[in-house]
């Protein structure tokens, strides 16, 4: 039950209740669901589709399971909140505030009931600092706003609004964003999408750092609101919205698989695919056909790597050279993995590199930003090891990782890349030694698919198991595995 709630997916955490050994026996759907006040095809299509985001239903049914607060990734009503609304930190809500400030700590999300509907807006701490609200940064300000309303520490609120409709009614007047909940049809010259825009690139550059964990809850927060928003504005600036929100969604999706959730994950990448489609954006759509590609290299299905690619690669979707670099290299993948001569490998990769030579400037603030030199080269070691060639593979993660040019995440993962080729190439000490300060990160981070790659490298050096680094890196494994 704790792995289910950690995945903040409550269809995950109905399957594991009614799954639990305590009840003597698995509870059919139509059981739970009548407990639950829904029927079997609700229940069953939460279960398998992606996580419900409607707080009022997730406390609904957090209620009726007696689900402790405490395990919760939300908050519940009665659990000595604050009762109209909440600020929360942009971190996971299930931790304790820390003493040092994270990167992320800089934002936090205003829970907000827009024509019935709560949704979270996330606002930059800056932006409430420039409005004399920068209290509202202090975790105990909920304490504060509960035991007494109305200190001389409250003065910047109108005390009388605040007591009525909460802290959100109070602020976001002067945040300006009152008017865009309000009537979101006076949103036509784009400030919203603008704003949405920069709170989705925030989370991008702090992903790295604080993992997946930490920053879905942003990015879940972000797509509930501008979901709410985009269905009361004129089609144009629907589809500004969309064009975001797309971007956002396959965040969420890449997200998701980094944590282990395929199932939420394609979800994802199934409503970037619709959001585009609605908006015209042409190469979101290339787009996420290459990460779906790439989330089957998860999955080893080496057919779909490569046909998903080439699907990519369309002239249709007018992608940026960046990203035609990128989806070239995935299909050398797909027919590495399929046993293609090296030579026609060799030669998709060498043309990725062109491309990637060739683009301009301007691809940097376009679709696959992050695709890099670096990042170029460490895929390439990935596919010459998927090739049979571990041993070049090594020794290009090792001249790309010794730079020290990749995130904190990133590092942690292509490390243990680096460790799988180790292992291929008879290297088992070295393996085990870089597996080891992999799988540090990956607890770390919380990356899933980074421990499921060092899971791979442990059996791949089982042969070796009494060695004493390898039995140094199973003991470091086994308790994030």
């Amino acid at each position: 039950m704790v792995e289910a709630l950690d995945s903040w997916h409550m269809g995950q955490v109905f399957y594991a209740y009614r799954t639990h050994p305590w009840h003597g026996r698995v509870l059919s759907q139509e059981t739970l669901a009548a407990w639950l006040d829904l029927n079997q095809a609700q229940l069953s299509r939460i279960e398998s589709g992606k996580p419900p985001q409607d707080l009022a239903k997730l406390m609904r049914w957090a209620h009726s399971l007696h689900v402790p607060a405490d395990l919760l990734w939300f908050r519940l009503p009665d659990a000595k909140q604050p009762a109209s609304t909440e600020v929360v930190l942009a971190k996971n809500p299930s931790e304790k505030p820390s003493a040092e400030p994270d990167r992320m700590s800089a934002d936090v999300l205003l829970r907000v009931v827009v024509h019935g509907r709560t949704v979270l807006i996330p606002v930059a701490a800056e932006v409430l600092a420039a409005n004399g609200l920068g209290e509202l940064l202090n975790p105990s300000v909920e304490a504060a706003a509960t035991d007494s309303v109305g200190r001389e520490s409250m003065s910047a609120f109108n005390r009388r609004e605040f007591l009525k409709t909460g802290v959100a009614a109070a602020v976001l007047p002067s945040l300006g964003l009152d008017s865009a909940l309000e009537d979101a049809y006076r949103c036509a010259d784009g400030p919203v999408v603008a704003y949405f825009g920069r709170v989705l690139e925030k989370a991008k550059r702090d992903d790295g750092a604080l993992g997946p964990k930490k920053t879905l809850p942003v990015v879940l927060g972000l797509l509930d609101a501008l979901e709410s928003h985009a269905r009361e504005v004129k089609p144009n600036v629907r589809r500004e919205l969309l064009t975001v929100g797309a971007e956002g969604a396959e965040f969420a999706g890449w997200l998701y698989r980094d944590i282990q959730q395929p199932q939420a994950a394609v979800a994802w990448y199934d409503r970037a695919m619709e959001w585009a489609q609605e908006a015209d954006n042409a190469p979101m759509q290339g787009y996420v056909l290459l990460k779906k590609s790439q989330m089957a290299y998860d999955e080893r299905d080496a057919l779909r790597v490569l046909t998903l690619a080439q699907a990519a690669g369309h002239a249709r979707w007018q992608l940026p050279a960046r990203v035609r670099a990128e989806v070239m290299q995935q299909e050398a993948l797909g027919r590495a993995m399929l046993g293609d001569p090296l030579d026609i490998v060799r030669g998709q990769l060498d043309t990725a590199a062109t491309l990637l030579a060739n683009a301009s400037d301007d691809d940097s603030e376009a679709l696959g930003a992050y695709f890099n030199g670096h990042t170029r080269l460490l895929r390439d070691a990935i596919t010459l090891t998927e090739a049979g060639k571990p041993t070049l593979a090594v020794e290009l993660f090792g001249e790309v990782l010794s730079a020290n040019a990749m995130s904190h995440r990133d590092t942690g993962f292509f490390n243990a890349r680096r460790a799988a080729a180790l292992a291929l190439s008879g290297e088992p000490d070295e393996a085990a030694k870089v597996g080891t300060a992999s799988a540090s990160v990956a607890y770390e981070v919380k990356s899933e698919r980074t421990v499921r790659v060092l899971g791979e490298v442990l059996h791949s050096l089982d042969r070796w198991r009494s060695r004493p680094a390898v039995r140094e890196f199973r003991d470091v494994l086994n308790p994030i595995g």
